[in-house]
């Protein structure tokens, strides 16, 4: 059993709470654009292996300052003609006009890609802080509002628990939140975090600002030990000392980092699943092994083992 916090007052009265489900849990994935030859090769061979567990859809990230638009328009296209997933591609406000925006939109709905992920972006390497276009979108709720204008897209859009960097305050951040539901998102998937508690008390502070929409919890799968630190100091996530004390030491023995990896996500889950959550958007870094083996735990089976139960 993976360690964990101990439980505070509020989170006590929580496990009166209802039982955990007797049915899996509604799964989505995300994948990056890949650089090179390789990283596809391993990006098409990991996106063989998740397709049987039948995901909702499965999102294609948007790299900063829109640096990998046309790989990831290339990406949706294959998934839509040569798989039965179904894609969401990420769109952002960086670096390029509404005009250039609205366009790179009227494609993917062309193309028959009818879901998105709206996010403001990060700003391109090299630049300290993020600055709208002059002639773009300010904001992710405008970027909304935009999208929803064009076409009945069903658009996802970003909710941190712990609060975006950028934020002047926890509160300003939900007030951000709530603007981009309000401007027509259908959920929102948090950025990832290690203590289901910080979901946990982030939901109530949803809920109490009158938000309604569905509130999917991010889960990173430990890949590599110093690169999701190196994530969570990036997006503001902290990172709980036990957490780091579990992962010490493992990068250079994969084959334990694996097992922990597997346990640490599917207990945080398990956890999650107690108070009633039946959804999770898992942050593949376009590997398969830990996000089936955390599948699996939950009882995600691959369709036809599914079927054959």
């Amino acid at each position: 059993m993976i360690p964990h916090t101990q439980p505070t007052e509020h989170r006590a009265r929580r496990r009166t709470g209802p039982p955990v489900p007797t049915q899996p849990p509604r799964i989505s994935f995300e994948f990056f654009p890949p650089k090179t030859p390789a990283m596809e090769a391993s990006l098409w061979t990991a996106i063989e292996r998740l397709t049987p567990l039948d995901p909702a859809f499965v999102s294609v990230t948007y790299g900063a300052g829109g640096g990998t638009r046309s790989r990831t328009h290339r990406i949706i296209g294959r998934l839509i003609s040569k798989t039965a997933l179904v894609p969401a591609a990420h769109l952002t406000c960086v670096g390029a006009s509404r005009a250039e925006i609205d366009d790179v939109a009227r494609a993917y709905w062309a193309l028959g890609a009818c879901q998105l992920v709206a996010l403001r972006g990060d700003p391109p390497e090299g630049v300290a802080r993020y600055e709208p276009h002059p002639d773009g979108y300010e904001h992710a709720a405008d970027l909304v509002a935009g999208l929803r204008r064009l076409a009945d897209f069903e658009i996802s859009v970003a909710a941190h628990p712990e609060a975006h960097p950028d934020a002047g305050s926890a509160q300003a951040d939900l007030d951000n939140l709530k603007r981009k539901l309000d401007a027509g998102a259908s959920r929102a998937i948090t950025q990832f975090f290690f203590d289901p508690d910080v979901f946990l008390r982030f939901r109530d502070r949803v809920a109490g600002a009158g938000i309604d929409a569905p509130l999917v919890p991010g889960i990173l799968p430990v890949t590599n030990a110093a690169r999701a630190l190196s994530f969570a100091t990036a997006c503001g996530a902290n990172v709980p000392d036990w957490v780091k004390r579990l992962f010490d030491g493992l990068d250079a023995e994969p084959e334990t980092r694996q097992l922990v990896a597997a346990e640490l996500a599917a207990e945080q889950c398990r956890r999650l699943q107690a108070e009633a959550v039946e959804d999770f958007h898992f942050y593949t870094l376009n590997r398969a092994e830990l996000t089936l083996a955390i599948c699996r735990m939950l009882g995600v089976l691959p369709r036809a083992a599914a079927l054959a139960n």
